[in-house]
C-alpha cells in the first residue's frame, strides 16, 4: 500500500535488458522508495507532476490520460474493491489547483524503458541539456528557475517519437473526407445509426440493414468486440457495409490491440476507404464472456490513439517516424460519457481528445436530459463546441428490462425514475415497445433544438428497423450530401466550418 497512490493492481515491470549490478541495485532501491510513497510500477516514464503526485499506473487499465467511461466516485470498474486511481487524480489536483496540468497528452510506456532505473537518467537528461535548472536560481531567480525546471521535465516525460502538448490541433486538410464529415459540415442535424456486427461470418444481414438505412442516416456504426465479447470485427462489418452503400463508421478499441496493430488496421481501412475512425479505450476484458483473456494494462488510451493517428495521417509518419508515401484519410472521432464523472472533469476529458485529434464525438445514450445539458454547459465552459461536432446518443428501449439493466449495469449509462416508471408500467410487450418509441420521439424532440449539438447516434441494439420510423416521426432531415469529391490536403482551422448554433444559453 502506497501513501500517495491507490494500491496498484498489477506488479512491477520488469526490464527486458539485464543492466550491471550496480545499476540493477540502485534500480531496485529506486522500486522501493518510488513504491513506498507512489505504487511505482517503474514504467520509465514518470508523470506525477501532471497527475498531482498520483501514480495513473495504478488504474488496472494502465490508463495515463484521464479516467474512463465507467468508473464512479465510488470505486473502479474492473476492480469494485479499490478506488478509481484517476477520481484520486482530478480530486487532488483540484484541491491543489493543478487540473489545467491534467491537459497535457502523455505518451504511452517505452517498453525498453520499463523496469529500468529513472533517476540516474534525470541526471543525465539534466547534464545533457545544460540548460538548468540551476540550483542558485531557486534562490535568486525563481521564474527563471521554473521556466527551465518545467522545461526539463517536459523533456523527460515527453521523447521526441511522441511530444504530447496540451493545445488545439486542427487537421491538416480542407475539404470534408467522408460523406459523414460533409453532411456535418453542412449545418444540418446529422443522423448516424448503429448497426450490430453478426456473430457468425455472414454478411447477409449487413446488406439488408443497410440497405434500410441508407435513405435515412450518413453513416452506421460497427462495434469492436463490445463488452469483450467476440462478433464479426469492425473492420470486416465496415467493408460489408461501404460495399452495401452506406458509409461506415468503424470503431476501433484499444483494449485488444498494440500500438502496431492498431496503425495497422487503421492504415488498412483507410486503403479499403474506411474514412470515419471512433476511437476508444474499450471495455476491460473482465466484462467478457468466460474463459477471459488474462486482464493487462492497456497499450494505448483513446486519447493516444486519436493523437497518433492524426499526426499519421497529418505529418505522414508512424508512431517509429517511418514516412508513408500515401497519408490515409480519415475522419476521427470519439466517445463521450455525459454521466460519468462530475461535468467539470469529464470535460476536462473532452478537451484532450479534441486537442488531440477528435473531430466529432459520439455519446452514450442520453435518458437524463437535464444532466445532459449540464455536460454540454461544461464543454462550453471550456470554449470546446466551436472544435468539435457533437452528436447525442439515443437508445430506444425495447423493453423495461432492458431498461433496468442500462441503468444498472451498463456503465455511464442514467436512467430517470420516471422513464424507468413508465415501462415498468407499460403493459405487454408491444405495449412496451411503443412506450420505448414515445420516449425516444420526446427525447430526440429536445436534442433536436438543443445548441451546440450537431445531430444524433441512434443505438437501436439488434432493433435497426425502429430507426427509419424514428427518422420519420420525429421529422429528422434527411442526408443532405450523397456524393463526395476527392480531399484536398491544406490547413484549415476549425472555425472556419459551417455549423449549427453552439453556445448555450
Amino acid at each position: 500500500m502506497s501513501i500517495f497512490s491507490p494500491r496498484r493492481y498489477q506488479p512491477a515491470f520488469r526490464p527486458m535488458h539485464r543492466d550491471s549490478l550496480p545499476i540493477r541495485a540502485f534500480a531496485s532501491f529506486e522500486a522501493f522508495a518510488k513504491g513506498v510513497f507512489f505504487g511505482c510500477r517503474m514504467c520509465g516514464n514518470c508523470i506525477l507532476q501532471e497527475t498531482a503526485f498520483v501514480c495513473p499506473m495504478t488504474c488496472p487499465k494502465g490508463l495515463r490520460n484521464g479516467l474512463c467511461g465507467g468508473a464512479t466516485p465510488d470505486h473502479c470498474e474492473v476492480d469494485p474493491s479499490r478506488p478509481c486511481t484517476w477520481y484520486v487524480i482530478y480530486d487532488r489536483a483540484e484541491k491543489l489547483g493543478r487540473l489545467d496540468t491534467l491537459l497535457e497528452i502523455n505518451a504511452p510506456i517505452d517498453g525498453s524503458r520499463t523496469g529500468h532505473e529513472q533517476w540516474l537518467d534525470m541526471i543525465r537528461v539534466w547534464r545533457k541539456r545544460g540548460e538548468g535548472p540551476h540550483p542558485a536560481d531557486f534562490l535568486f531567480k525563481r521564474d527563471k528557475f521554473k521556466r527551465e525546471w518545467d522545461a526539463y521535465f517536459y523533456a523527460l516525460r515527453q521523447p521526441d517519437w511522441w511530444q504530447g502538448d496540451s493545445v488545439y490541433h486542427p487537421p491538416a486538410y480542407t475539404e470534408p473526407i467522408s460523406l459523414l464529415e460533409a453532411n456535418l459540415r453542412t449545418g444540418a442535424f446529422v443522423t448516424t445509426a448503429e448497426i450490430a456486427p453478426p456473430l457468425d461470418a455472414s454478411r447477409e444481414g449487413i446488406y439488408k440493414k443497410a440497405s434500410m438505412l441508407k435513405p435515412y442516416v450518413s453513416a452506421a456504426n460497427f462495434t469492436d468486440n463490445a463488452s469483450a465479447t467476440v462478433r464479426m470485427s469492425s473492420i470486416a462489418s465496415s467493408k460489408i457495409c461501404l460495399d452495401a452503400g452506406l458509409e461506415p463508421v468503424m470503431q476501433i478499441q484499444a483494449r485488444d490491440r498494440s500500438r502496431i496493430v492498431v496503425e495497422s488496421d487503421a492504415v488498412g481501412a483507410a486503403g479499403m476507404d474506411i474514412r470515419n475512425i471512433l476511437c476508444l479505450s474499450g471495455d476491460h476484458h473482465r466484462f467478457g464472456l468466460s474463459p477471459i483473456a488474462k486482464p493487462d494494462q492497456f497499450d494505448l488510451d483513446a486519447i493516444q490513439m486519436l493523437w497518433m493517428l492524426r499526426r499519421i495521417r497529418d505529418e505522414g509518419k508512424y508512431l517509429d517516424g517511418r514516412k508513408l508515401k500515401t497519408r490515409p484519410q480519415w475522419f476521427l472521432g470519439t466517445a463521450a460519457s455525459p454521466f460519468g464523472a462530475p461535468p467539470m472533469f469529464e470535460a476536462i476529458r473532452a478537451e484532450k481528445k479534441i486537442n488531440a485529434g477528435a473531430q466529432f464525438i459520439q455519446t452514450q445514450p442520453i435518458f437524463d436530459y437535464d444532466r445532459f445539458t449540464d455536460w454540454l454547459e461544461a464543454l462550453d465552459k471550456r470554449n470546446l463546441l466551436d472544435r468539435v461536432y457533437i452528436l447525442a446518443g439515443l437508445v430506444p428501449l425495447k423493453s423495461a428490462r432492458a431498461a433496468h439493466f442500462m441503468d444498472e449495469e451498463v456503465p455511464g449509462v442514467v436512467l430517470t425514475p420516471e422513464i424507468i416508471k413508465r415501462m415498468d408500467n407499460a403493459g405487454d410487450k408491444e405495449a412496451m415497445q411503443q412506450e420505448g418509441v414515445a420516449i425516444a420521439l420526446e427525447l430526440i424532440e429536445r436534442i433536436k433544438n438543443t445548441p451546440g449539438l450537431s445531430g444524433m447516434h441512434i443505438m437501436a441494439v439488434h432493433w435497426e428497423s425502429i430507426v427509419p420510423r424514428l427518422v420519420e416521426e420525429a421529422g429528422l432531415p434527411r442526408p443532405v450530401i450523397q456524393e463526395l469529391a476527392e480531399p484536398a490536403s491544406a490547413p484549415v482551422m476549425a472555425e472556419e466550418r459551417p455549423r449549427r448554433a453552439t453556445h448555450m444559453a
